[in-house]
């Protein structure tokens, strides 16, 4: 019994020798709940505090990376004594929990780190815009703790006709001088984001905010530049479309306001006045175009100007039309003088009829005049 008392206190005392040089008593060995490992392997000095020259044995195996496994007491004590180790306090303890520490590598890291290797090279354009694919589906990784360096990529290789990549990585990692190395292949293109048709669409329809979602589309796929959303709600398109089809700025064009054959509203305006009258368009146009209308009263084609829905808007200086003695009339009007009553119509139809033939208004500002000579004085 007292040999026994004996070797208990000469293991305490060999286990708490780095703590007495220190102080001036000896401090137990103490067993922790919670225990955070970075290497493979479980040592005593990471169970148990004041471990003395015990602390570098490996007793378990550490679990698998990122992970946390549990410990009772009574298995820890029994490991604890196959080593030797005794006297261990525990305290209220029940269990001890050993979490491995890892450094976890997400998949979009990696895809991030891909991309960023190709950018502006082998022709693609920035990584923002490249999207990257690979051969077989990677997870988030968990690494070692002690890999804390950068993917450094060290060897790249890329077809640009088949976006095909093989690239290899280093992690350059504590208390090892061999890096740790990564290699990744797949596929990576450059993408452009567009606005897409969720439906078939026909020329004469106005795209609304329901017919377009915005999607990423291999760039080789939209020959052109791509058509923003927002740009293209509100617009018609050149040609009917299918659903799915990304679209272009080439493709849209501002909405027709005046559609061929359809009866329209012709507004002519001159400084002080202000007529309008009954016509049909020979073209269609967006508002701003100029387009051909047929005026019903006085069967002349007019240009205009695409004004609104179904309204084209001459322009008096344009059309060279004559003026009519009832302009006269009422541009020369007072101020203070009451307007007399204006006969729109007529205004209409001598402002844009057909002015006469050439050859009769020469007749008519030209008068004829019969000369005569008068004989010769003879002297």
């Amino acid at each position: 019994m007292i040999r026994a008392t004996l070797a208990t206190i000469s293991t305490l005392l060999a286990l708490a020798l780095p703590a007495a040089a220190a102080d001036d008593f000896i401090a137990a060995p103490t067993l922790r709940a919670s225990v955070t490992v970075t290497s493979d392997v479980v040592r005593i000095g990471d169970l148990i505090d004041n471990a003395g020259s015990a602390a570098l044995i490996p007793v378990y195996r550490s679990p698998d990376l990122g992970t946390t496994g549990t410990l009772t007491v009574g298995q820890v004590l029994s490991v604890l004594r196959a080593k030797q180790v005794i006297g261990v306090m525990t305290g209220d303890i029940k269990e001890v929990q050993v979490t491995r520490l890892a450094r976890t590598l997400a998949s979009k890291d990696i895809e991030t780190a891909v991309a960023a290797t190709l950018e502006r090279r082998f022709g693609l354009g920035e990584a923002a815009n490249i999207t990257v694919t690979f051969d077989r589906g990677v997870a988030d990784m968990r690494l070692d703790a002690s890999n804390t360096g950068a993917l450094q990529p060290v060897a790249t290789r890329y077809d640009a006709r088949s976006g095909r990549f093989d690239i290899a990585f280093e992690i350059v990692n504590d208390g090892n001088p061999a890096p740790t190395k990564l290699r990744f292949t797949g596929t990576a293109i450059e993408t452009v984001e567009v606005a897409v048709l969720t439906r078939d669409v026909d020329r004469a329809e106005l795209l609304k905010s329901s017919d377009l979602s915005l999607e990423r589309r291999p760039k080789a796929e939209v020959a052109g530049e791509p058509a923003a959303r927002d740009r293209s709600i509100g617009m018609q398109l050149r040609r009917p479309m299918r659903a799915g089809t990304p679209i272009r700025v080439a493709d849209i064009v501002k909405p027709d306001f005046v559609v061929r054959d359809q009866a329209v509203t012709i507004i002519y305006q001159v400084p002080g006045l202000y007529l309008t009258t009954r016509g049909k368009a020979i073209e269609s146009g967006a508002e701003g175009d100029t387009v051909s209308v047929l005026n019903m009263q006085s069967k002349r084609t007019l240009t205009g100007i695409v004004t609104g829905r179904g309204q084209v808007t001459v322009q008096g200086a344009s059309q060279s039309a004559p003026t009519a003695p009832a302009v006269e009339q009422t541009s020369s009007i007072k101020r203070d003088e009451a307007p007399a009553p204006v006969d729109t119509a007529a205004l209409v139809r001598n402002l844009i009829q057909s002015p006469a033939p050439p050859a009769q208004v020469a007749q008519a500002q030209i008068p004829q005049v019969r000369l005569s000579q008068a004989p010769a004085k003879s002297e």
